[in-house]
């Protein structure tokens, strides 16, 4: 979805091309749940990414309106709508959400050095590493200035939280890179760290606006934990399953960079002598030549490490489903549940 001066167009995938059908479906319904909040959303992010500094708007909307599809303000606006909320603090929270997003995502590029993302080069290819790194800082500045006119402390302290601990899950993802012993524990601490954490902040803020009590600010962190942390499990297993056509990145870039995914995990585990040599050769050593990616998503799925990471993706999105449990029917529960579904099913 690219959202551009406030209007909403169509629902697209990263690289632009089209969704399967049940995960558009479950996007459009999403989507139009949260249209009206959405675009009152875009009007901030639009508003608060102007600065006199002319590079900081023109990288900032790079990425903004390279076609990502929102989904963790819309998370927001959609627990809100759940709770029945019907003021406006929302709105803030959730620009607020997508510029700490958006600020990670120019910070992320620069240290995995980055070319592609959303089939678009990155800001880095085009501006430099440091310009990307300070245009980052400038939306982090953004999104506290954010949470401090929103007035709340527990707002503040969720994000700010969530903030520190996406930081500290990218470090502790340079320190497990290209160490084949890091296990699948320590891996998913990484995940949730990185990615799910934002996603249950997203969440759980719609419980504080809403003055909604501390079980069901519970409810909604889990519900976007599990979510967050489904959609990772999927986007590592397509990085060995998909191309840039789908990704919206170049196929195999985690190998490329040495990422310890689970997919990688699993192989090494599974592999023979020749099969771990090649890892420690290419992920530990970092000795990677030519036809290195082909083979790896060869021996990846060859053990079957991709179903296996599809399959630990879905036992995370019923956990999602599950945490709705303690909510009334309505056509937002029934959304956040299709989205949930969607998590996985965009692999197929």
């Amino acid at each position: 979805m690219v959202i551009q001066t406030g209007t909403i167009v169509s629902l697209k995938s990263k690289s632009g091309t089209a969704l399967n059908t049940a995960s558009a479906l479950a996007l459009d319904r999403l989507q139009a749940l949260v249209a009206d909040g959405l675009n009152a959303v875009n009007q901030v992010i639009i508003g608060r990414m102007q600065s006199p500094v002319a590079l900081i708007p023109e990288l900032a909307g790079h990425l903004i309106a390279s076609g990502g599809k929102r989904l963790r303000p819309m998370l927001t606006l959609a627990c809100a709508d759940l709770l029945g909320y019907t003021g406006n603090r929302h709105h803030l929270l959730a620009a607020c959400v997508e510029f700490i997003h958006t600020a990670t995502l120019l910070h992320d590029d620069v240290v995995d050095g980055s070319g592609l993302r959303r089939g678009r080069k990155t800001a880095n290819i085009i501006w430099g590493n440091q310009p990307t790194v300070l245009v980052g800082d400038f939306l982090f500045s953004r999104a506290f200035e954010l949470m401090v006119e929103d007035g709340s402390l527990k707002v503040l302290k969720i994000l700010s939280r969530a903030s520190a601990i996406i930081a500290q899950g990218e470090v502790q993802q340079l320190t497990t890179a290209h160490d084949l012993t890091c296990t699948e524990d320590r891996y998913l601490e990484v995940v949730t760290a990185k990615t799910a954490v934002l996603f249950s902040a997203a969440c759980q803020i719609a419980a504080v606006v809403a003055e909604r009590p501390q079980f069901i600010e519970e409810c909604l962190e889990s519900y976007g934990r599990n979510l967050g942390i489904a959609f990772q499990l999927v986007d590592d297993a397509l990085d060995y399953a998909s191309d840039a056509s789908i990704m919206g990145k170049d196929a195999g870039d985690d190998f490329r960079e040495g990422k310890l995914t689970l997919p990688i995990i699993l192989a090494y585990a599974r592999g023979n002598a020749d099969e771990r040599q090649f890892w420690q050769r290419t992920i530990t050593a970092m000795k990677q030549t030519p036809g290195d990616v082909e083979r790896a998503m060869v021996l990846v799925a060859r053990s079957g490490a991709i179903t296996d990471t599809l399959a630990r993706a879905r036992h995370y999105t019923n956990r999602a489903k599950d945490a709705l449990s303690s909510f009334s029917e309505c056509s937002a529960k029934s959304v956040l549940v299709d989205i949930a579904d969607f998590a996985v099913s965009r692999a197929f």
